[in-house]
């Protein structure tokens, strides 16, 4: 198969795994001896601590038979072919925990690698539980123990050590047994499209695009009037496109704790700012004190009427042991199933089933329904009651 360019590749050095790929021309030659395979395993380590878009440091790529680390910081490096093998229909493109990994490649090159199967999701459809880690993982289906102590290390650094480039190597080479293992268990229980459904999500454009207009959905603190909601918008966004712009962490700009405290306080003048315990001395004096100013006055005009509801008013009350019970049901069908409950509903999607068996929640549509979602609406209508027998719980129809 792979004859043609073999003494190519002996002359880039691509026989050493332990080596890194730092020129495009090496890069093609190995994306054209992965694009010959069915799937390829893929990691990435960066640094996000002092920026707002992660710094991408290193991509660990591999395939059955061979493995390769590339140096996304090296001068003489392209990557497009590397985003060109993330986009090959024909490659199967394998993360574990991949979130962060796809949102880099996005930030990128608005590339999102298809099609995609992360290990972890798929774990939690195969009887793994709630995000159970890669170390875990490779230790149960790829007899693995993957040495951590590289794990938080500077991997900016160059040259990077030994002990960081065995590690790296580990996170692909391991995963590869994990893949093929729990491909198998999806295979034998029928579950694909369970998983099917969250990649869905996992691989959405929508997933890694945030609009600076919506920050403000991300910030948690108690709003109580349409004034200080209009502020928390206003100033939500600025800081988005400040940290954007800047590459900076949104912290760097300003704090969560500051933002809830001009919401709530409304300064319009940057006496009025230096007054807030959240603002460091001298914060109000700088270009920043006088957008957050403007920002304030920008919010204060706008039309209460169009803001967004402050709660979720419209949500019918429900019984909170009915919640209870519905909980019960939840972990008794996921111990009986193999599944993780986190995959099929969380404590809101709960309560609006306590509320409402018409709820637009994922637990009552598709699978999930026929999976809980039937057994939950049973329950809450007293056509299911729910008994301890022989140390488990079971149900009991009427």
């Amino acid at each position: 198969m792979y004859t043609a360019i073999a003494p190519l590749i002996r002359v880039l050095g691509l026989e050493n795994p332990m080596s890194l790929i730092t020129d495009t021309n090496t890069l093609k030659a190995a994306c054209t001896r992965l694009q010959q395979h069915s799937y390829v395993t893929v990691d990435t380590e960066f640094m996000r601590e002092t920026t707002f878009y992660p710094k991408l440091c290193l991509i660990q790529i591999a395939a059955e038979d061979e493995d390769y680390l590339i140096d996304p910081l090296a001068p003489d490096l392209d990557l497009s072919p590397f985003f060109a093998l993330m986009r090959h229909p024909g490659v199967v493109k394998v993360f574990h925990s991949g979130r962060q990994d796809l949102e880099i490649l996005w930030n990128l090159d608005r590339c999102i690698p298809t099609p995609c199967f992360d290990t972890q999701v798929a774990a939690m459809v195969a009887a793994y539980g709630d995000s159970v880690s890669y170390e875990q993982l490779a230790h149960d289906l790829a007899k693995a123990k993957i040495d951590k102590s590289s794990r938080f290390t500077d991997w900016s650094q160059r040259p990077l050590s030994e002990a960081q480039l065995v590690y790296a190597r580990s996170d692909v080479t391991h995963l590869r047994n994990v893949y093929k293992a729990l491909a198998e268990k999806l295979t034998l229980s029928n579950r694909w499209t369970w998983l099917e459904d969250e990649m869905a999500i996992l691989t959405s454009p929508s997933t890694y695009e945030m609009d600076p207009a919506d920050a403000w959905k991300r910030l948690k603190g108690r709003i109580r009037k349409p004034r200080e909601l209009a502020i928390l918008m206003e100033l939500a966004a600025w800081r988005e496109r400040e940290a954007r712009s800047r590459d900076v962490p949104r912290s760097r700009v300003l704090k969560d704790v500051a933002i809830m405290d001009i919401a709530t306080s409304a300064p319009r003048s940057v006496e009025a700012l230096a007054k807030l315990r959240s603002i460091p001395n001298g914060f109000e004096r700088s270009r920043s004190g006088a957008d957050i100013i403007a920002a304030v006055e920008r919010a204060l005009a706008i039309d209460p009427k169009t803001l967004p509801e402050l709660e979720r008013n419209d949500r019918k009350p429900y019984n909170p042991a009915a919640v209870e019970l519905l909980k019960v049901l939840l972990r008794m069908t996921c111990d009986n199933e193999g599944v993780a409950a986190k995959i099929i509903a969380n404590v809101d999607d709960l309560e609006a089933i306590a509320a409402d068996d018409d709820a637009d929640v994922p637990a009552l549509k598709g699978w999930r329904r026929d999976l809980f979602g039937e057994k939950a609406i049973a329950l809450k209508n007293g056509h299911l009651a729910l008994a301890f027998s022989k140390g488990r719980v079971v149900p009991v129809k009427f």
